[in-house]
């Protein structure tokens, strides 16, 4: 595969992950509110899955929600926005990042933007609906924006960690046995 294929599928991949995230939480946010909205608690799996409608004012496990609607808008509206725009700038303007970091950004993106496109669209509320768990031990009531980000940030530390970096757009310089500088790939 030539570099140039390799920057498009993983183009491809990017865009991709980002419409399998905001379109399944879209989806599943809508699905929720016809289904979920008139306050029944629904169990599953001997109630390791909980399905039941929230509507979060705050950031991860209702972080924020005693803040008052100004600050609300600007830290997690606004301020969210900003970050989002950050990270996508940094993902494109990245081509060195490897497949398993371009996917984590896009998970992450896809998540922050399903959310935040909520909050816009709903005076400053996330629906929330899954939560999971097994006796005592329970997860805060959540979406599956919120499972995007999760797995694109456990993905962006392991692929960090682990260093493991796919092919990169850009040639990677070699030193010949001579001293010269030469670029492979040509």
């Amino acid at each position: 595969m030539t570099r140039r294929e390799f920057s498009r599928a993983r183009a491809v991949l990017i865009v991709v992950a980002l419409a399998a995230v905001i379109g399944c939480d879209r989806a599943t946010k809508s699905l929720a509110e016809a289904t979920l909205a008139d306050g029944e608690r629904r169990s599953f799996l001997a109630d390791t899955v909980r399905l039941q409608y929230v509507e979060n004012r705050g950031a991860f496990l209702g972080l924020g929600r005693d803040l008052d609607d100004r600050a609300r808008f600007w830290v997690l509206l606004v301020g969210t926005g900003l970050l989002l725009l950050a990270a996508a700038a940094l993902t494109l303007r990245s081509p060195s990042r490897s497949v398993a970091e371009a996917l984590a950004w896009a998970l992450l993106l896809g998540g922050g933007l399903s959310n935040l496109a909520d909050r816009a669209l709903r005076q400053g509320s996330v629906v929330d609906f899954l939560n999971v768990g097994l006796v005592p031990v329970r997860t805060g009531i959540f979406n599956v924006a919120d499972v995007g980000i999760t797995a694109g940030t456990v993905l962006l530390l392991a692929a960090t960690a682990l260093g493991r970096r796919q092919p990169t757009d850009s040639p990677q310089r070699t030193q010949r046995t001579n001293g010269e500088n030469t670029e492979e790939g040509r």
